[in-house]
């Protein structure tokens, strides 16, 4: 993406699934926001229109797979691949696909392994293979040649190369807003390695080669009516809330909200005439001392939050209004605690409502996805959130529903349930 930019593109940045770390980087890369196409959280139908309106004014889409080209959601298989899986995902919007692989520890090997890819899914339009982590001179000349053997042509052949290594926590990748400048210097690492060893031309005529994509494009006006005047909506950004989807402002702002940012790290107060609050997720477990120092702001969310106001928090948003996250205290809204955990949730649920709250009537079905390493305790209140039968069919209860407010660990995509927005700005705007 960095490198296409650099060429003079103007390049429309994509992940596939409900990733939220690459699309900063994303964003760094191209310029403009990477946005998330995820059929599981949105469904299928909403996949070729989201990209569309992602890709309004650029000239190439990038569309970055999640995983193994087949790999979607476990259990819920696409003729011969993944339901969510970049395979799927390709079909959807019909783009030719660029294999990247890692060829460590291989070298004719791989004309099988291309073999099989390229024949498992015939819808899948394998246009061409990138090299990776190729380690010498002697290695790239092997590997073109079992791509030939193959009748795949490689349309780059990459090194090894430390300097474009980003560092990792306990659920990835540290985000592109918390790294900072060594995260520009990184990408700026990646676009010198890519131009230097791909050629970016026949990666542009490769993205030509798909038809046009005509067709309706994804609208939050065409989504959620506008609500009368205009509610203020503070949500939490800054370097302990990263994760959040680009449609979500967006169509905060359609239904007629006036979306304000606020820094919980840095910001010692609402703005002015907050009605609602907004707390995506992200790392506070990794600022929790220094979210703990902004007590002014403590202070304030709490005081929101118990006058009833509609908060809609998700993740890291539910660690921030416990009483204590690792012994040190945060808001104090939620009577439970929370800590780091040895066990990795991951994975997508089918939830129902537990409750009523101002995003969904009790009953309500989502899809959302699961992705933490830490644990409340209690795990849920009086009313929780979510009820969902977990991979071995126990129900498990999840979150919380007091008043006006709605925590859980469970993400969701507003784009797939845009009622939820329209709502919850419905009730901020009966707090003005």
């Amino acid at each position: 993406m960095a490198a296409l930019r650099r060429h003079g593109h103007r390049v429309a940045p994509f992940k596939v699934g409900p990733d939220y770390i690459d699309p900063g980087y994303h964003t760094l890369a191209a310029g403009r926001p990477g946005r998330n196409l995820d059929p599981v959280l949105v469904g299928e139908h909403r996949i070729a229109p989201l990209f569309r309106h992602g890709a309004r004014g650029a000239d190439t889409a990038i569309v970055e797979g999640v995983m193994g080209l087949f790999d979607g959601r476990i259990g819920h298989q696409v003729n011969a691949g993944g339901f969510g899986s970049t395979a799927h995902v390709a079909e959807l919007i019909d783009a030719p696909v660029l294999l990247v692989v890692d060829t460590r520890g291989q070298s004719t090997s791989l004309a099988a392994l291309l073999h099989g890819f390229r024949s498992y899914r015939p819808g899948v339009r394998m246009a061409g293979v990138i090299l990776n982590q190729v380690g010498s001179d002697r290695h790239e000349q092997v590997l073109r040649e079992a791509c030939a053997d193959v009748g795949l042509p490689v349309l780059g052949s990459v090194r090894r190369a430390a300097e474009v290594d980003v560092p990792s926590r306990h659920l990835g990748l540290i985000p592109a807003a918390e790294h900072g400048t060594p995260a520009l210097r990184a990408v700026a690492a990646m676009a010198d390695l890519v131009a230097a060893s791909v050629d970016v031309d026949a990666v542009v005529q490769v993205a030509r080669s798909a038809p046009a994509f005509d067709g309706p494009q994804w609208n939050p006006k065409d989504e959620v009516k506008p609500t009368a005047g205009r509610p203020v909506i503070a949500v939490a950004g800054g370097p302990a809330f990263t994760f959040g989807y680009a449609e979500h402002t967006e169509l905060l702002r359609a239904a007629g909200a006036e979306v304000a940012i606020v820094d919980p790290i840095r910001d010692d107060r609402l703005p002015e005439g907050t009605a609602g609050l907004v707390l995506p997720g992200g790392f506070p477990e990794a600022h929790a001392e220094a979210l703990s120092a902004n007590e002014p702001l403590r202070n304030e969310v709490a005081t929101l939050a118990r006058s009833g106001a509609p908060v809609h928090a998700e993740c890291g948003g539910l660690l921030y209004l416990v009483t204590k996250l690792d012994g040190q205290p945060m808001c104090g809204v939620l009577d439970a605690e929370a800590a780091m955990s040895p066990r990795l949730l991951l994975g997508y649920r089918d939830a129902v409502a537990a409750g009523t709250s101002p995003l969904h009537p009790e009953g309500t079905r989502v899809s959302g996805h699961e992705f933490h390493r830490t644990h409340t305790m209690p795990a849920h209140g009086e009313t929780p959130a979510w009820i969902w039968r977990d991979h071995e069919g126990a129900i498990r209860r999840e979150g919380f529903v007091q008043g006006g407010l709605h925590a859980s660990y469970l993400h969701t995509h507003p784009a797939g349930n845009p009622e939820a927005i329209q709502a919850f700005t419905a009730a901020c705007r009966g707090r003005v």
